[in-house]
C-alpha cells in the first residue's frame, strides 16, 4: 500500500501534477447504525418530546387533560414494549424449525468420537 504522492507528468502540461493513489477513498466517513444506537436514537427523540410536552418548555399551553395523559406516557410505553418483546419469544418459540438430519448427523459424530475414545482407552 502505497500512501505517498506521486508526481506524475502529464501529457501536454508543462508542470507535475500531486495525485494520490488509493489514499483519500479509503477514509471516507460511514456510519454505522446498530440496533442499540437505533433503540437508543429513539429512546433519546421520544424522553425529548415527553419533556418538552410534559414540562410545557415550548410554551405551548396545552390543556391539563393534554398533560395528564403525557405524564404516565413511558409507562404505558414500557408496558407496550414489554408486550411487544414476550407476543415476539412467544411467536419465535412457536414457529422454531426442528432440525432432524442435523440432529441425527450430530449423534452419528457423537457415537464414531465415543468409539474412537473407547479405541484409546478411555472408559465410560
Amino acid at each position: 500500500m502505497n500512501y505517498i504522492p506521486r508526481r506524475s507528468k502529464e501529457a501536454g502540461q508543462s508542470g507535475y501534477r500531486v495525485r494520490f493513489i488509493g489514499y483519500l477513498h479509503r477514509y471516507k466517513p460511514t456510519l454505522i447504525m446498530t440496533k442499540l444506537l437505533e433503540w437508543l436514537l429513539g429512546t433519546a427523540v421520544v424522553g425529548i418530546a415527553w419533556g418538552l410536552l410534559t414540562f410545557d418548555l415550548l410554551d405551548l399551553k396545552l390543556p391539563q387533560v393534554y398533560r395528564e395523559v403525557v405524564w404516565p406516557m413511558p409507562v404505558y410505553l414500557l408496558v407496550a414494549f414489554g408486550c411487544y418483546s414476550l407476543a415476539t419469544v412467544g411467536y419465535r418459540v412457536a414457529t422454531f424449525n426442528d432440525c432432524e438430519e442435523a440432529a441425527k448427523e450430530l449423534q452419528a459424530q457423537i457415537q464414531e468420537a465415543k468409539s474412537d475414545l473407547v479405541k484409546k482407552g478411555l472408559k465410560f
